[in-house]
């Protein structure tokens, strides 16, 4: 559905640090962009040379009207619409309607009308749209379609980091928004890695770009739903909340430790540079106190989000994508996986992006495409204070510097999780699924995400 929306009123706080970069990135920023490329064929960046941009190039631009605060279309056309003119970006506005409507959508799409798949909502719609492409028959070229991101959630954790990867100083809001803007203008892209999640119901799995969580990040995350009105702050309250209740919660954790020997980015035989989101691109393959155990469950109140995500059909994807490194759930760990001896938690954190929220630097040493699961955990026993200095310390990304006894940190390949307490929430990229035993495996550079 095609829509258009008015003109947002602009806020009166940081509307002179806001306007000043529009100024730049609206009028001279994609311009100059696409003339620098021509002149000089691409740029380099840690040693990759970026391929030159061309126009023109078709886009499906995807936004969910109620995410956040629930202005993302009045952001769009006040924020990027001009940008995205002036870049020679085509593309056409979809409105979603309903729960999985991208999803279904991008997995019945004819992908050879378009060159980029563009999100303007928070990091829930992004997970559709990469589940809807993997359940494809055609999954293998499908997920090659170059994927945008504009932040217009709550959270835009992805957003935040492909900022951070530019090498740009932090910013948040709608200057966020214009960065990410202008990177998609530049149209330079990036394989991404994705983790392959199964749940507990059968031989099924979802797809993930971001995180899975269990324990205090995922109550904060659905518990502050309630918060929606208040845009990214909600996270703040919710954690706010949930520290006057701190709970303890019991299961099993297991991990597959990274070599440590392996090189932290690509060799250089498997390096794959960035490319643009052309058509002759799109389908050419890439080489302590106070603490209660949790009894009660919690649900989201969010109407736009589902209470548990669906998972892949079995027959869309895993005969064509094996998980080598793990074995069926009901299965012992391979005897060279690292069981926790620990049973009781406060948190679980599986993250693999360098911000799980605008304002939470959870990796500093992340990247898009570097095999790595980054896994925190924080045993029971940690003080309110304690907990909460280490989630003020992960706003400026030190957390891992302050030594606290109760956090550990560990890069992984493969994980897996068995909940013992009751009921319980566990999240896949912010998004509810089913609560149970639960595994995931990271697969390096699977999907391609506009990136700088």
């Amino acid at each position: 559905m095609l829509r258009t929306s008015p003109k947002r009123t602009p806020r009166v706080t940081r509307l002179a640090n806001r306007r000043a970069m529009e100024e730049h990135f609206c009028f001279q920023g994609p311009l100059l962009a696409v003339h620098h490329h021509a002149e000089t064929g691409g740029e380099r960046h840690d040693g990759v040379v970026y391929s030159e941009v061309r126009r023109p190039c078709r886009a499906m631009l995807l936004v969910n009207p109620h995410s956040g605060k629930g202005q993302a279309l009045s952001l769009f056309t006040s924020h990027v619409q001009r940008m995205l003119n002036e870049a020679g970006v085509s593309y056409t506005l979809v409105v979603t309607e309903r729960q999985n409507h991208a999803r279904e959508m991008v997995r019945e799409a004819d992908l050879s009308q378009w060159d980029a798949l563009v999100i303007m909502s928070g990091d829930g719609l992004l997970f559709e749209v990469v589940n809807g492409l993997m359940e494809r028959e055609d999954w293998e070229e499908a997920i090659l379609t170059p994927l945008g991101i504009l932040p217009g959630g709550s959270g835009n954790a992805l957003a935040a980091s492909i900022h951070h990867y530019s090498g740009a100083q932090p910013v948040s809001s709608e200057e966020l928004l214009v960065s990410c803007g202008f990177l998609l203008c530049k149209g330079l892209v990036s394989h991404m890695d994705l983790a392959s999640v199964h749940l507990s119901s059968g031989p099924t799995r979802l797809f993930s770009f971001l995180s899975v969580a269990w324990g205090f990040v995922a109550d904060v995350d659905i518990e502050s739903e309630k918060y929606r009105h208040v845009g990214a702050a909600r996270f703040t309250l919710g954690t706010l909340v949930r520290l006057a209740s701190l709970r303890v919660y019991r299961g099993r954790l297991a991990y597959l430790p990274a070599d440590e020997a392996e090189p932290r980015g690509e060799s250089p035989q498997n390096q794959r540079p960035f490319s643009t989101f052309c058509p002759s691109d799109l389908c050419r393959p890439s080489d302590s106190v106070g603490q209660n155990t949790f009894h009660n469950s919690c649900n989201s109140n969010n109407a736009v989000r589902m209470k548990t995500s669906e998972p892949v059909p079995p027959n869309a994807t895993q005969k064509g994508l094996p998980d080598s490194l793990l074995v069926p759930l009901d299965q012992p760990v391979p005897s060279d996986w690292v069981v926790v001896p620990e049973e009781d938690f406060v948190l679980m954190l599986a993250v693999y992006q360098s911000h799980l929220a605008e304002d939470l630097y959870a990796v500093p040493d992340s990247t898009l495409n570097d095999s790595i699961i980054h896994l925190m955990y924080v045993r029971a026993g940690i003080s309110r204070t304690a907990l909460l200095r280490l989630f003020l310390a992960m706003g400026k990304g030190t957390h891992l510097e302050n030594n606290c006894p109760h956090l550990v940190y560990a890069r992984v390949k493969a994980l897996r999780l068995e909940p013992f307490s009751p009921k319980g929430v566990i999240t896949v990229d912010g998004e509810v699924v089913e609560y149970g035993p639960i595994q995931a495996q990271v697969h390096r550079g699977l999907a391609r995400l506009i990136a700088r």
